[in-house]
Formats: structure tokens, sequence, C-alpha cells
């Protein structure tokens, strides 16, 4: 296509014959609509980008105009999420702004790559910013601000907000090896997600610091998945020498720890002490009430929107990426080996 002289808008149409999609395509991408796969969506942006489509009137009236709503974005509407959202809620009065929840209910096929899709649906014609709540992928790049709440791959070159998981980690095991536990099982969460790998340095680094040698085969997969931490922690109960007590990388994985060791009649605490990870509300309430490390969560939430705002009006950021910590809630899931407090 021919190069444009200086000043000349590019129209739509343009854009359309030399992506060789359909105007109609065209205006769904500019327009963060529905309907378009996100290939689609890379090529068309990248040809926009090229021939300079952006600094036409439509687009710039479109990136100027100001909706006052921002957007959290959220793989799935589960306990740690839902906890992030009211923090958000607690962020948004007096500012100004409304806030929108946006999820695909937790698709498999959305796993992966899920923020890409959302922010162009949303950014720009919905929100004027967002927060991504535990994203898979941080090397988003779109028109307005975003803050990533406990991204995944841990810090990224967006402003992120997460919790201290290593030293949460160790706050849990060490609580368990005061107790005189020595034989401490670890249900894991999944293997890709930095704030998983970092609980079992912590539960390693806990080991270390007492002396106290890790048996490798105490460790099991749990994946942040209810039904699988489950099948982890039957077989560590299995074992000829068992453990006396289980961290588990999340309060899911730990809820499930203790349903099994009722399902197979192993009292706790009096035989085994369960310790898990993040103080959803949940926690407070599972059968016994469970020792748990906190995530301040609700905090997390507010701090990322609180960010945002700041950065919608055009403020520096002191701290681009925070770091908040985390404390042991000590309730009655963990006792000495053979059940002394």
């Amino acid at each position: 296509m021919d190069h444009h002289p200086t000043g000349s808008r590019v129209t739509m149409q343009q854009v359309a014959a030399e992506a060789g999609v359909s105007v109609s395509t065209v205006s769904k991408v500019i327009n963060g609509r529905y309907g378009v796969s996100s290939d689609t969506f890379d090529h068309v942006t990248e040809v926009v980008s090229r021939l300079g489509y952006e600094a036409s009137l439509v687009a710039r009236s479109l990136r100027n105009s100001r909706t006052n709503v921002l957007g959290v974005l959220v793989a799935d509407f589960e306990p740690f999420s839902t906890e992030v959202l009211k923090g958000a809620a607690d962020a948004i009065r007096g500012t100004g702004f409304e806030l929108v929840a946006y999820s695909a209910g937790g698709r498999v096929d959305e796993h992966v790559g899920w923020e890409r899709r959302y922010l162009s649906r949303v950014m720009g014609t919905l929100v004027d910013g967002a927060v991504l709540v535990t994203p898979t992928v941080t090397d988003v790049q779109y028109d307005g601000p975003i803050v990533a709440v406990d991204p995944h791959t841990g810090r990224s070159a967006l402003p992120t907000v997460t919790a201290d998981n290593l030293q949460g980690a160790r706050l849990g095991v060490d609580h368990l090896l005061e107790l005189g536990h020595r034989r401490i099982g670890m249900v894991t969460g999944r293997p890709d997600l930095v704030s998983a790998r970092l609980r079992e340095r912590g539960f390693r680094e806990a080991h270390a610091a007492a002396g106290v040698a890790v048996d490798e085969s105490l460790i099991r997969l749990g994946a942040f998945e209810p039904d699988q931490a489950g099948d982890a922690a039957r077989e560590l109960l299995a074992l000829p020498d068992p453990p006396t007590a289980i961290f588990a990388a999340n309060d899911l994985s730990a809820m499930a720890a203790l349903e099994v060791a009722e399902e197979v009649g192993i009292l706790v605490p009096e035989q085994l002490s369960v310790v898990g990870f993040d103080n959803i509300p949940d926690s407070a309430l599972a059968s016994p009430p469970l020792t748990t490390v906190q995530q301040p969560i609700r905090q997390m939430g507010h701090d990322a929107i609180a960010m945002l705002v700041r950065m919608i009006a055009g403020e520096e950021l002191a701290e681009t990426h925070v770091t908040l910590e985390t404390t042991l809630v000590r309730r009655r899931s963990t006792a000495a080996p053979g059940g002394t407090s």
C-alpha cells in the first residue's frame, strides 16, 4: 500500500484492505468488541499501528474519551480473586470511578493468554485502566494503565502488587518445626507459578535453618486443585512412616487435606497438623479451623486500584513493585506431635 501524505487520514477501509479482512472486523478490533480471534486482533492491530490509523480522529476520540470505569480482570471468581475484588471495591470509594469485574468463568481454554483477549475487549471502550488478577502473562501492551496482582510470572514490566510468599512459607513451616515436627509433608502448588515455587523454597529454607533434612518423598504435587491436593494428602497419609504435619501451598489444598484426614480416621491436630496459605474466609470455618499464612489479599486489591487511579491521573508511582507482608494466623489445626499444644 502506498504511503500516505503527512496529515492525511487512514481510513478503516484502507486498514481492512491492507489486513485482508472486512471493514466490520477492523471496526470490532478498534472498538474492542467480541467476535475477533486473538490472532486476527493482533494482526489488525499491527496493521493499524503501521499505517498510522491510531492518529485518526476516530481512534483519537476513542482513546481520549474517559469512561471513569476501572476493570478488574480475573480468570475465574474463586476465593482469592473474590477477596481482591473486595479490596478493589474498598479503594474505589470517593474516587469518582466505578468498577467492572470481568471474567470468562475459568474456561480451560482461557488458562494461558486470557489477559490479552480480555483486554482487547474492554480497554479503551469500557474501562480507563485495568487490574489483572494472577495473570499468566504480563507482556501485554494496551492504550491505558494496567496493574498486575500476584502475576504468575513474578515481577514484570507492569506495576505489580504481591505478597511475600517466601517469608510466608517460612513462617508456616517454622511454626511446625517449633512445635516439634520433624516429618513435614508438603502439598505443592502449580510449578509454573512463581508464587508456588517461592512457597516450596520457603519450606526448604525453613528446614535448612532448623538443621532438619527435607524428605523428598514427603513432597507431593497439589497444583492448587483441591481434588489433586486431596489425592496428594491421601498418598502421604498412606505411607508406612507418614508425616506428622502437612504444609499446603494454599488453603483450598489444606482443607482438602483436612477432609482426607477425616475420611481415613486421622485426628487433626492430635495425629496430624495442617497449615495452609492465603487465609481465605473459609479457612476459619474449616473443621478444625485452619492455621494458615495470611496474605493481605484484600489489601492487594486495594493497593492495585490506588496505583491505577494515580497512573490515570498522570502521577509518578513512588513504588511500582509493592510486596506486602504475610503473617501467621494460628488456629486449631496445629499442635505438637502427639497432640499437645
